[in-house]
């Protein structure tokens, strides 16, 4: 079983991307952003603390996605791989998945990181704005994710090379050339 994460600034095509590895390679999808925006369509006590959370631009507190994951990682049993999406977005959550995955008697394999340049990510997530509705894709909050990103979540990158799992790909051009960067990255594994 191979665990993988797709890592990436909002905006860089990890949703579209994971769903091109679950189509090639049969790997179960874990994104943290359709399960909290599945509890808060429920309105359950975690959907309205995350919500209070993304609505401001910030991170959901660790704790609470700590729990999600392995919660999931219980009811689905991945057999072929599993891709994190969204997750982990602190280097605090990836020493906790670690330790998570190795409860589980696996570990990371590869951390895929989408490298788009910020204007493309800026206008990425306002179409996707216009397009789904997603109350989070306005200008404004959008700029909160991104600084949110830098200073919290881009380190987790070093944190990952130097445990040899970091692999920078180039996140622009086609879905199919993005696509390929990825695979040639997995089958070698």
């Amino acid at each position: 079983m191979l665990n993988l994460i797709i890592f990436g600034a909002p905006g860089s095509g990890k949703g579209t991307q994971s769903e091109e590895l679950i189509s090639k390679y049969g790997f179960d999808h874990v994104s943290t952003g359709d399960l909290l925006r599945a509890e808060m369509k429920a309105e359950s006590e975690l959907g309205k603390t995350a919500k209070q959370y993304i609505d401001n631009g910030q991170l959901v507190p660790d704790s609470l996605i700590i729990d999600m994951i392995e919660k999931v990682l219980e009811e689905k049993k991945p057999q072929k791989g599993l891709i994190l999406d969204g997750f982990p977005r602190t280097v605090a959550q990836a020493e906790a998945l670690g330790e998570l995955l190795a409860k589980h008697d696996t570990r990371v394999h590869a951390v895929i990181d989408l490298q788009v340049p910020e204007e493309e990510l800026i206008d990425r997530l306002l179409k996707r704005g216009l397009e789904s509705g997603r109350s989070d894709d306005n200008l404004e909050t959008i700029q909160k994710r991104l600084h949110v990103y830098h200073a919290q979540t881009a380190p987790i990158a070093e944190y990952y090379a130097s445990k040899g799992t970091h692999n920078a790909i180039l996140g622009t051009g086609s879905i199919e050339d993005i696509s390929h960067r990825i695979s040639e990255v997995i089958d070698k594994l």
